[in-house]
């Protein structure tokens, strides 16, 4: 037999295949210190170092009948690390020796499967089919399959929703439950609604996905075309009207539905997350008319004598367009007190999957990934964000939480804390102005260009 090498594992690869195995706790007496595993990744290896006890742990993972990563052999109060990884390397050695690729830990057998289809050809959605087919979204797709492997479908039609109609929504809805695994949070899924209930430090939110969906009349083009860029005129006009009541339209429907009656959600935060998937490329430029909407003022800016950046907030009473006519200031409606905070981001869509699967090391070697894009400046008296441009390697370090905001509500019962969702920007509105706290890195919007090599 040959002889059984064992690789360094990186720790993004280590967390695309293990980390929704992960318990929230382990984060209160433990710290990940290196990964390993075999040349056909059959068995994964951790090493621990246990913060109570200062001591080492050794952790073994093996894909269980339903093709999940999990934890099926451990080994406490090693005295040193050099103990702790010399019984990892030992234990993959061992355990692949024996010919096993399945561990199983008496589950609910195989897992979700999104990509055989389950509705005809002509009614799937047409970035399914892209997704399902083209080598360039090989690591979107693998990412997505082994997220897949631990999701819970409470509903029942999330692959028959996810392959046609409603795709841009289940992706979205997949990506936040990605996020909140990263952010190490405790979930609830016993309940159909609201999509997420989440719990960390003894407090408890309630999150409920809704997108901004394309119009019947728009749909996705099944041919390569120019992205839509508009310019800075174009947008502003869209921002004036048409972007905060299409906002408005989602979340004034959410709101109608009255979460916070639920048992379930009573006295705790109620969260919208909404993204907009309106048009293509919409999502690049529409997010400071949510702004405006959810707060009702614009900010205008302007320098003083000293090169200062002087921010004024004018105030906004309502948005019309074609006839329909909605007020502004979402968290100034009636019954909106009962909705703490909306989080958004630009960044919930295939290509952040396809980076972060990149990252991971999945798809061939012959797609190339160049993202560019803009990120906050934190400059005080900056009044335009910075523009970025990276390749997406190995080396990149994508977090799910990057991009994301939660904009709070100034009149909310029951106030988000802060700090079960440490690693997004925070936005809030104090003394007729927004204020934001945001992360070193904050990217506003970016674009992802796939090249595939050819011989």
């Amino acid at each position: 037999m040959d002889e059984i090498k064992i690789l360094d594992l990186d720790p993004k690869r280590f967390n695309a295949l293990a980390a929704q195995s992960r318990s929230p706790a382990a984060a209160y007496m433990s710290e990940e210190l290196a990964y390993y595993t075999d040349e056909n990744e059959i068995v994964l290896g951790l090493v621990l170092r246990d913060t109570i006890d200062n001591d080492f742990v050794g952790v073994l993972f093996g894909r269980d009948e339903g093709d999940r990563f999990r934890a099926f052999d451990v080994e406490a109060s090693i005295e040193t690390q050099e103990d702790a990884t010399n019984w990892v390397k030992g234990g993959i050695k061992w355990h692949v020796g024996q010919g096993k690729k399945e561990f199983p830990q008496g589950g609910n057998g195989k897992n979700v499967d999104l990509f055989t289809p389950v509705v005809p050809v002509h009614k799937q959605h047409l970035y399914f089919s892209k997704l399902s087919q083209e080598e360039a979204f090989v690591p979107a797709k693998t990412v997505i399959n082994e997220l897949m492997s631990h999701f819970v479908d409470v509903d029942g039609n999330f692959v028959e929703q996810f392959q046609s109609t409603g795709f841009d929504a289940r992706l979205w809805e997949l990506y936040l439950n990605t996020y909140l695994n990263e952010e190490q949070l405790f979930f609830n899924r016993e309940y159909n609604a609201p999509d997420f209930i989440v719990e960390k430090y003894g407090q408890k939110v309630a999150i409920e996905a809704v997108i901004v969906g394309r119009k019947s009349d728009n749909p996705v083009s099944a041919f390569k075309v120019e992205p839509k860029y508009l310019d800075p005129s174009e947008i502003k006009e869209k921002h004036e009207n048409e972007m905060p009541i299409k906002f408005g339209s989602p979340l004034y429907s959410k709101l109608k539905k009255e979460y916070w009656n639920l048992e379930q959600v009573k006295g705790s935060p109620l969260v919208f997350a909404i993204a907009d998937f309106h048009d293509d490329q919409s999502m690049q430029w529409s997010s400071n008319a949510l702004i405006n909407y959810l707060y009702g003022v614009k900010h205008e800016f302007d320098y003083d004598k000293d090169g200062k950046l002087v921010i004024s907030a004018l105030k906004i009473d309502k948005h019309e367009l074609n006839g329909k006519e909605i007020p502004s200031g979402y968290f100034f409606q009636p019954d909106t007190e009962n909705v703490s905070a909306i989080i958004f981001s630009a960044s919930g869509t295939i290509s952040k999957f396809n980076r972060i699967g990149k990252q991971a090391g999945f798809g061939g070697d012959n797609i190339i990934m160049y993202r560019f894009g803009t990120y906050h400046d934190h400059n005080p008296d900056a009044s335009l964000p910075k523009t970025f441009m990276y390749q997406v390697t190995t080396e990149s370090q994508e977090t799910w939480a990057e991009g994301l905001s939660m904009f709070h509500n100034p009149n909310a019962k029951f106030p988000v804390p802060e700090e079960l969702f440490p690693s997004i920007a925070h936005h809030h509105f104090d003394d007729g102005q927004i204020v934001s706290s945001l992360p070193e890195f904050h990217p506003y919007s970016s674009t992802t260009m796939n090249m595939k090599l050819t011989k």
